[in-house]
C-alpha cells in the first residue's frame, strides 16, 4: 500500500506515537505525593490503586492528577528501609481510577475488589464491580450488584474485608456528583452498611447503628465474639441530610456483631482523640487475644480548625480505652506535619504501613519522601533496637508484642495477659459482657476456583512457586481484541504520517495532549508527557487506553535487614538519638522551624467554604546527617535529587 522506502519510517513513527501516548509518567520515578488512594495486602504484597497524585516537578502551580496505575510494594524485601516498589501490573482505562474508594482483598481466591470512590475531573459511570486477578494480572468485571438489594456505591466511606469468611463490608460514605451518575443535589452521606459475599457474588444492604448519616471514618475487623466484630468510629456526621458536616465524637464506638447481625454502641474512656476525618488505622491483637489494639494516625480537622493532625492514638478493646501514642512525645500537641487521606495496612499483625497522604500546612511544595514512594512504617510493638514506633520496615517481623504504653493501660506482659477487660464504667449493653470474652472461630475457607501459580519468578504477579496457570478463554479473546485494535490504530497513525510527513520531518514532535500552561514549571523543559488523568485517557483509542506496562524497577537495590527474633530486639540497647533513624527530638530551640502553614491543596467537596485558623506546629526537626547545624533538613546534601523531601530519615520511615 505504501512505497517500500516509507515502510520502515511508518513503523518507527507508529511505535514512537504509541510510546509518546502511553508513557505518561513513571509511577515510581516521577512520584511526588499520593492521597485518596485504595490499598490492600494479599500475601507478600501491598497493592496501591488509584487516588490522586502529584508528579515531579511539583510547584505551586502544579495540579492534582488522577493516578491510573496499580502498583505494589514487595513485603518480602526492603529498599532504603521500606518495602521495595514495583510498577509492572496491568490496568487499562476501562477500569475506573477513583479516589476515596476501597480495595477489598480476597487472599483465598487471590483477588482484589474495587468498590466505590469518586471520579476526578470526569463524570462517574454506572457501577460495575471490578476485580483484579492477582494470578493472571488482569482485571475482570463482575457486573452490577445482583440480588434484591439496591446498591449505590459511595465515596470516602469505611471498608474492610474478611477473607476467611469471604465477606466484605462498607459503611457510610458520600453520595455526590463525583460518585453517583446523574446526581444533581448537594452531597448526602449514607447510613447503611453494605455487605458483599465474594463466593456468591451477592449483595446485602444492612441498616446502620442508627439513622445518622456518616462518612470519612474508620472501620476495622477484630476476631472477638462468635464470628468477629466490625468496629467503626470517627469521621463526619451528616445529621440533616444536606451535606453539612459535623464531627463524630471519638468517645463513641460502634460495634457490629457479625454472627448475630446486631449493632452495639459503647462509650470509650481515656485520652479521647480530637474529632477527625479522613484518617487511617489498622488493628492488631496480643498473642493470647486478651487485648485488641487499633492504631490510628493523622486526619483532617473540622471547622473552624481544619488543619488536622500528625499524631498517633490507640483504642484498646475490650477495656475501650483511648491511649495517646508515643508520637509526638508531647501528649498535648500535634506534630508539625498534619496529614490526611493516607492509607494504613497492617502487615503480619506486627507493623502498619502508612502510605501517602496530603500535607495540610505545607508551603514548600515538598514531596512525600519520593525515594521510597511516600511509605512510612509504624512498628506497632516497638520491636526494633531503638524501641521506636516509627522505624524501618522489617520483612521478617511476624509477631506483635504489646508495647509498654498499652500495657500501662491494660496490664499484663508483651505477649498478652491483659487484666483490664471491661470499660471503666461498664459495658453499655449486657450482651457485650459475654461477647467480649470470646475468641471468634475462624474457619478454613475453600477457594472457589483453581489456585495455581506461575513458575516464572519474573511473572507480573510476583508469585514464584507451583504450577503454571493457562490463559482463560476470556483472556485469549481480550488479547485478540486488543491486538486488532492496536493494528487499527497503527494503520490510522500510518495514514496520518503519510499525509503530514513533510510537516513531521520539519517540526519537533509534540505530545498527543498539550500540557496546560499551569501544570508545569517552565524551568523544566525535559518534562514532555501530558497530564495522566482518567479524562485524558478516555480520548484515546482502546489500545492506547492502557497505561504502559512498566518494568519492575526497584527504587534502590534491595538491602535486607538482619534477621533477629523479637526478644532480641526487645532487649537490645537503644541507640542514641543522633544515631537512630527512627527517633525524633523535641528541642525547638536547637532545630529549625518547619514550613509555615498554608491552605490544603486537596479538593474537599463536602467542606464548607469557611477556612479556619491554622494549627501551629509544635516542634521542629533536623536530619542528624545534615553537615551544617541549623540548616533546614529539606535542603541538606543527602537528598538524592533537588526535589524537596518533607522529612529526614526518621520521619521518612513513618
Amino acid at each position: 500500500m505504501f512505497p517500500n522506502r516509507h515502510r520502515r519510517s511508518l513503523f518507527l513513527v507508529a511505535v514512537s506515537l504509541f510510546a509518546t501516548t502511553s508513557a505518561q509518567y513513571h509511577p515510581i520515578k516521577d512520584f511526588c505525593r499520593r492521597f485518596g488512594h485504595q490499598s490492600a495486602v494479599v500475601g507478600n504484597r501491598l497493592y496501591i490503586d488509584g487516588g490522586l497524585i502529584n508528579w515531579k516537578p511539583f510547584t505551586a502551580s502544579s495540579q492534582n492528577n488522577t493516578n491510573v496505575f496499580l502498583t505494589f510494594s514487595d513485603l518480602d524485601t526492603e529498599t532504603k528501609g521500606m518495602p521495595t516498589l514495583h510498577a509492572n501490573l496491568s490496568k487499562n482505562a476501562t477500569v475506573p481510577s477513583v479516589n476515596g474508594g476501597v480495595l477489598w482483598e480476597d487472599s483465598v481466591n487471590k483477588r482484589l475488589y474495587l468498590y466505590g470512590g469518586e471520579y476526578y475531573q470526569s463524570s462517574p459511570t454506572s457501577f460495575l464491580l471490578w476485580a483484579y486477578d492477582i494470578l493472571k494480572d488482569q482485571w475482570d468485571s463482575f457486573g452490577p450488584p445482583t440480588g434484591t438489594a439496591a446498591i449505590t456505591p459511595t465515596s470516602y466511606g469505611a471498608g474492610v474485608s474478611i477473607p476467611s469468611r469471604g465477606e466484605a463490608y462498607h459503611y457510610g460514605g458520600w453520595f455526590n456528583n463525583a460518585s453517583v451518575p446523574g446526581w444533581g443535589g448537594t452531597p448526602l452521606a449514607s447510613n447503611r452498611l453494605i455487605k458483599y459475599d465474594m463466593d456468591s457474588n451477592s449483595w446485602s444492604n444492612i441498616t446502620g447503628p442508627d439513622d445518622v448519616r456518616r462518612a470519612e471514618g474508620e472501620m476495622v475487623y477484630i476476631p472477638i465474639g462468635d464470628a468477629g466484630f466490625l468496629v467503626y468510629f470517627g469521621g463526619s456526621q451528616d445529621r440533616w441530610g444536606n451535606g453539612t458536616i459535623t464531627a463524630e465524637p471519638l468517645d463513641t464506638i460502634f460495634l457490629y456483631d457479625i454472627a448475630n447481625t446486631k449493632w452495639y454502641t459503647q462509650k470509650a474512656s481515656g485520652h479521647i482523640p480530637e474529632p477527625r476525618r479522613r484518617f487511617c488505622g489498622g488493628a492488631t491483637w496480643a498473642q493470647d487475644q486478651s487485648s485488641y489494639n487499633i492504631y490510628i494516625y493523622g486526619g483532617s480537622g473540622f471547622p473552624p480548625d481544619t488543619t488536622g493532625f500528625d499524631d498517633v492514638y490507640i483504642l484498646t478493646i475490650p477495656s475501650f480505652q483511648w491511649i495517646r501514642g508515643p508520637y509526638p512525645p508531647n501528649s498535648n500537641v500535634s506534630g508539625p506535619y498534619p496529614k490526611n487521606m493516607m492509607s494504613c495496612n497492617v502487615v503480619n499483625n506486627a507493623q502498619m504501613l502508612v502510605v501517602g497522604g496530603t500535607y495540610s500546612n505545607d508551603t514548600t511544595n515538598m514531596c512525600d519522601v519520593e525515594t521510597i514512594g511516600g511509605q512510612h512504617n509504624m512498628n506497632l510493638g516497638e520491636e526494633n533496637p531503638a524501641n521506636a514506633l516509627w522505624a524501618e520496615y522489617q520483612p521478617k517481623l511476624t509477631t506483635y508484642a504489646v508495647p509498654t504504653f498499652v500495657m500501662s493501660a491494660v496490664g499484663g506482659r508483651n505477649t498478652g495477659g491483659a487484666n483490664i477487660k471491661a470499660p471503666i464504667s461498664g459495658f453499655n449493653a449486657p450482651d457485650l459482657n459475654v461477647l467480649m470474652t470470646r475468641k471468634a472461630v475462624i474457619s478454613s475457607r475453600t477457594p472457589t476456583r483453581e489456585i495455581s501459580y506461575p513458575t516464572d519468578p519474573n511473572a507480573g504477579n510476583g508469585i514464584t512457586s507451583g504450577t503454571t496457570q493457562p490463559l482463560s478463554t476470556g483472556a485469549i479473546v481480550g488479547i485478540s481484541v486488543g491486538g486488532a485494535a492496536f493494528l487499527v490504530a497503527l494503520l490510522a497513525g500510518c495514514c496520518l504520517f503519510v499525509r503530514h510527513r513533510q510537516k513531521h520531518y520539519k517540526e519537533a514532535r509534540q505530545p498527543v495532549h498539550p500540557v496546560p500552561p499551569s501544570a508545569w514549571n517552565s524551568a523544566h523543559p525535559s518534562v514532555s508527557s501530558p497530564t495522566a488523568t482518567h479524562a485524558s485517557f478516555t480520548h484515546l483509542t482502546p489500545t492506547y487506553q492502557s497505561p504502559i506496562m512498566l518494568p519492575s524497577v526497584p527504587v534502590w537495590p534491595p538491602a535486607e535487614l538482619a534477621t533477629d527474633d523479637n526478644e532480641r530486639y526487645r532487649n537490645a540497647t537503644a541507640r542514641s538519638k543522633a544515631e537512630s533513624p527512627a527517633n525524633y527530638k523535641t528541642d525547638a530551640s536547637t532545630y529549625p522551624q518547619p514550613p509555615q502553614p498554608s491552605a490544603p491543596q486537596t479538593p474537599q467537596p463536602s467542606d464548607p467554604p469557611t477556612q479556619s485558623p491554622l494549627r501551629a506546629p509544635s516542634y521542629s526537626e533536623r536530619d542528624p546527617r545534615d553537615p551544617q547545624p541549623g540548616a533546614p533538613y529539606w535542603s541538606s546534601s543527602w537528598s538524592w535529587s533537588a526535589s524537596l523531601s518533607p522529612l529526614p530519615q526518621q520521619y521518612g520511615n513513618r
